[in-house]
């Protein structure tokens, strides 16, 4: 299988000394029978005076650190190594339940679905409902996968790639109005138009690791990521990239999924001094092909 080591380091830097309350770390790749975990390193500075690791209701890890030194530095570096092997790209078939559009979900499979199939966000308006529909066929059914693969690349081609800087994950409709955003943000506006259709729909945080010098027009290359896991009938959780227009688990490492964005929030905490203490946020991301010895 192919290797692929991961080295994640943040660092938040302070104008002096202060006192550091707890953090929520969600830095550890997600197993799975495509990706497993074969070494995991988390190394905090100043060290915490206790770490302790907990699957949260999704089933992510989670490492919770609390601290007694004051620092003007804090650090969290992450160093893993995966067995990474996705599979092909997936293609429902006639005898699939979900093949066209609209489908139903199993009686037993409905209630564990229900919350990923709830709108979170409002749309006073059906601006997001009329732009989810625009992706059906008005003469009748409609294949899921076409749904799916053209709402993908849909947002990919006429969408901005836009940096923020502000906290959280902006309103889906705000990512319609202004057709921009980051990867979070497309991902949350993704998944609140599935849930419209009545698709289940969830939120991934994780990794893009493109080999080699990545493809022309690709959004990272060794970086921190987000997309879209939607539920079909017989086929379970798929991935969707709108960001880069992947289909299936190329090139993406699943560290957390969950719900809603602010649910799988890499790194959460607080510390205790002036506003002005803060001086900024340095994040790196190196992932590199142990087998290849190639850098991205």
């Amino acid at each position: 299988m192919p290797l692929l080591t991961i080295h994640h380091k943040t660092e938040y830097r302070y104008a002096y000394p202060v006192a550091f309350g707890e953090h929520r770390i969600m830095l550890r790749p997600r197993d799975g029978h495509d990706l497993r975990v074969v070494s995991n390193e988390l190394v905090i500075l100043p060290k915490p005076v206790s770490l302790r690791w907990i699957h949260d209701v999704f089933g992510n890890s989670v490492a919770i650190a609390t601290f007694e030194r004051r620092a003007a530095a804090l650090s969290f570096a992450l160093r893993a190594t995966v067995e990474h092997n996705p599979a092909e790209e997936f293609a429902l078939t006639p005898d699939d339940p979900a093949y066209f559009y609209p489908f139903a979900y199993e009686d037993e499979e409905f209630p564990d679905l229900a919350h990923f199939i709830a709108p979170q966000y409002g749309d006073p308006d059906g601006q997001l409902s009329r732009w989810a529909r625009s992706f059906l066929d008005p003469e009748g059914t409609t294949p899921t996968f076409k749904i799916l693969t053209n709402m993908t690349h849909g947002i990919r081609e006429t969408f901005t790639y836009r940096k923020r800087y502000e906290l959280g994950t902006q309103h889906p409709l705000d990512t319609l109005q202004t057709k921009s955003g980051t990867c979070r943000d497309y991902a949350l506006f993704m998944i609140e138009a599935l849930r419209r259709l009545g698709i289940a729909a969830r939120f991934v945080s994780g990794y893009l690791f493109v080999a080699g010098d990545g493809a022309p027009g690709y959004a990272g290359g060794g970086s921190t990521h987000a997309w879209v896991q939607v539920y079909l009938p017989s086929a379970g959780w798929i991935e969707f990239d709108p960001t880069n227009g992947i289909i299936g688990a190329r090139d993406l490492v699943r560290v957390a999924v969950a719900r809603d964005p602010r649910q799988a929030i890499p790194l959460h905490g607080t510390f205790m001094g002036a506003a002005d203490a803060f001086l900024g946020m340095d994040v790196t991301v190196e992932i590199s092909s142990a087998d290849a010895g190639a850098e991205t």
